[in-house]
Formats: structure tokens, sequence, C-alpha cells
């Protein structure tokens, strides 16, 4: 579940130019950028993508979870025209993985955001020569009367109607069943190995599941001949802690590349809001609790990010980058996204990032953990 990365007040828009098969990101306020900030070519060569079982994707992916988000998010249909300019340019600076979930949108709008994803890759006048250069990863939720291997399969064809697309890049269960449900757990890992055998996805992962729960599935894929290609978690400097440090330690060993979700803590590491200026709707319960313990770390974010010529949100997502994880954080405007890519095409010093890790560790409250995140 990927959210959308809060606007950073000290960032100003990117124009962005074709320059020698890349793209020249520039600021076009004055005085000009540190040279940090300044990058000519693309920002990430091809060899620099990262494998997800079979397939090549960018070091940074966006998260689609507020297209169609009313409650949270605010979504309306009048923004439609915006996302689908973030969608572009997110594909003209060689983004290729965008995450979804057939349970993204509210009430009405349940599915709309891989509906929103299907009509702009039709649309789409950038580089897409075929559906798989474009690399959809969406969720199946958990929903207590899918109960069989086929109710889920059935839900995969009804994702693959929504984005009219033939295959889905990864098919993923939106959460586990262990902990109320065990019975239907084994309908979830039944139901991806029938999506992998029949072709509608290339590769199947897990979200929200812990490291235990990880090797179990991991394991009895494994004995049907499917292999397990990802695990979507929270995963951020504000959930920093041993939990989320054995659950990588665990996915390295096992081969599954690990994907961030929520690399901002829904806007908190931006640097865009205090106890004076909280977000609309119910992120403002949480940021209570959590922002007046996160000055240590946000003071850290802010000075790396001073001296690299970087936005705080930058830095943030950056860190999720050097520690081998897939970064998405949500985008729902343009500003969103010129500010993410800034997270690429360079990388933190190994004492910068230790420098923010001392620092997260010292907060008093981390970011609450998925309530259907298991052990």
């Amino acid at each position: 579940m990927a959210q959308p990365a809060a606007k950073a007040a000290p960032a100003t828009p990117f124009s962005s130019q074709p320059h020698g098969g890349g793209v020249l990101l520039r600021r076009p306020s004055s005085p000009p950028p540190p040279a940090a900030a300044l990058r000519l070519g693309p920002l990430f060569w091809p060899w620099q993508k990262v494998k997800v079982g079979p397939l090549s994707v960018s070091p940074m992916g966006f998260g689609t979870w507020a297209w169609g988000n009313q409650l949270l998010w605010g979504y309306q249909e009048s923004m439609d025209s915006e996302l689908q300019e973030c969608f572009n340019l997110a594909l003209k600076n060689g983004i290729n993985l965008f995450d979804t979930a057939d349970s993204y949108g509210t009430g009405k709008l349940n599915g709309q955001s891989e509906r929103l994803l299907g009509k702009f890759i039709r649309e789409c006048q950038g580089p897409i020569k075929s559906p798989d250069d474009v690399i959809i990863a969406t969720k199946f939720a958990a929903y207590p009367w899918r109960l069989t291997s086929g109710q889920f399969v059935n839900a995969c064809k009804s994702s693959l109607e929504r984005l009219q697309i033939d295959r889905l890049g990864i098919g993923q269960l939106h959460w586990s069943t262990a902990n109320y449900a065990p019975l239907q757990e084994r309908a979830l890992w039944d139901s991806l190995v029938e999506m992998y055998d029949k072709g509608l996805v290339r590769a199947v992962g897990v979200s929200n599941y812990g490291p235990k729960q990880l090797v179990k599935i991991h394991s009895y894929l494994a004995s049907r001949g499917v292999p397990l290609s990802s695990a979507q978690v929270q995963f951020s400097l504000l959930s920093m802690g041993d939990e989320q440090m054995e659950l990588k330690t665990v996915c390295d060993s096992l081969g599954v590349r690990l994907i961030a979700y929520s690399p901002l803590g829904l806007g908190m590491l931006t640097g865009k809001y205090d106890a004076s200026n909280l977000p609309n709707g119910p992120r403002s319960v949480l940021f209570r609790q959590i922002l007046p313990g996160l000055e240590s770390l946000l003071s850290c974010l802010k000075s790396i990010a001073d001296r690299k010529g970087k936005t705080m949100s930058q830095v943030a997502i950056n860190w999720c980058v050097c520690k081998g994880a897939i970064p998405i954080p949500g985008v729902k405007t343009v500003r969103h996204v010129e500010d993410n890519l800034g997270a690429l095409g360079w990388r933190l010093s190994p004492d910068e990032i230790s420098e923010l890790e001392a620092a997260a560790m010292e907060c008093p409250k981390k970011m609450v953990q998925n309530i259907f995140q298991t052990a």
C-alpha cells in the first residue's frame, strides 16, 4: 500500500527536456541549484534496473493508493488529467513500476486506480512499445467471501479487465489471513500458483507478510514450482527497527525483492508538517501522536538534504534505495513526481546512512504497523 508523498516545501518544479537519450532535470528558479542537484542524462542507466523475479524494473516505482480514494486522499475525478500527466512524466523518466490494488478506490470508485492505470497506458504518447514495458503490480484483497483459489483467480481476471491488459507484471496477495482465518490462507497461496500457471501474471508476490509467514509461503510456492518474487511491506526510516531489518534479511536470503510502501511515512518525513500544520482527514490523528517525537530525525534529514542540494523527501526515499529496497512513494500531482524523481541518480554515503538510522532509532514512537501485518 503506497501513500502519496506530501509536497515538499523547499522544492521547486523541474522542467523536463530530452537530452542525449536521457532527460535533463532543471530547476527553473534562480539562483541555480547546487551541482549535486543537477544531473545530465538519465536518472539511471538500463543496467541499474533491479530484478524482481524475471522482471527488470526501475529502482523506484510509484504507488497509486490515492487514485480513487476520497476518504484519505481527497480524490476527485477532476484530478484525472493531472494523474495522467504524472503517469506520462514517470514513464519519460524511466519509471516502469506502478503499484495498485483491486481494493483501491472508495465506495462506487472501488477499482478506480486500476481503471485509471489502464486508461493511461492506452492513451500514453510516450515510450510504450508493448504492455510489458509498464510493470503493473496489483494486489488482491483477502475479502472474507473469497474462500477458494478460483475466486482469487477470478479477482485477478477482473483486475486485468479493469486494466485492459492481458497479464500482470506482479500478482500480489494484499495481506495474509493467518492471524484470523488460517484456513483461508491456503486458498490464497494456491491462487498464486494458478495465476502463475495460467500465465495471468509474470511474477507473484505478497504484501504485509512478516518474516515467519514469508518463509512458509516461499517454501510452499517453491514446492509447487512457483518462485516468490517480491514482498511489499511498510519500510522507511519511520519504521526503523529490528523487525523491519529482520524482514529485509529474510528477503535477501530467499532471493525475494523487498518493495517499500510508505517510504515517507504518509508524509511525515517530508518536513511539510508540524504540530501546528497537520494534514486534513484521518491522517491528522496519527500525525498528532508521532510528529512531536520526530525532531531529531527531521533535523537530520534536513541537514543532509541541505548539504546535498536535495529535499527531505528525496533523502528519505534514497535511504530505501540504498538499503536494497524498491520504494514506491505515492503520487497524485506532477509536483510529487518531480520531487520523487530527484531521489534517483545519486546515493547517500555510508556515514549519512548511519547518521539517519541513529536519528531514527531515537524516535520515541514508530510508524503504526498495518493491522494485517503478520509475524
